[in-house]
């Protein structure tokens, strides 16, 4: 694919783009999602990379989400975001290394009614 340098996207190399289906018994939607490319690439390593960057959302934010409610977040002043971020990544990091049978937003739970599993918690660090 040849593409122009243009001054709107300084650096792109490619376009790629990646049509999603999704399918439920009620209905089927579709999206196609276009990404700007530094370099060049394969299809198959675009799609690794679209995947790779998929399962650190799902891995990760999802989860700081779905766990600590991260998205209503109304923290906003100096260094607060920032700050905040680094204790829920933290905090996020010791109840996976919890071995018990729990969700993580489970885990957060237990540990603000029962003391000893806190104390189990804080001792992971």
């Amino acid at each position: 694919m040849q593409l122009r340098e243009t001054h709107r996207w300084p650096g792109r190399a490619a376009i790629g783009t990646v049509t999603r289906t999704r399918e439920t018994p009620a209905k089927t939607t579709s999206e196609t999602a276009c990404y700007l490319l530094s370099t060049a690439m394969t299809p198959e390593r675009f799609g690794e990379a679209v995947r790779a960057h998929w399962g650190i959302e799902n891995r990760l934010h999802w989860c700081l989400d779905v766990t600590f409610n991260e998205d209503q977040s109304r923290s906003r002043m100096d260094h607060a975001p920032q700050n905040l971020a680094v204790l829920r990544h933290m905090a996020l990091n010791v109840i996976r290394k919890d071995k018990t049978k729990d969700s993580n937003r489970g885990k957060l739970k237990r540990a603000s009614w029962d003391e000893r599993y806190l104390l189990n918690l804080l001792a992971l660090f």
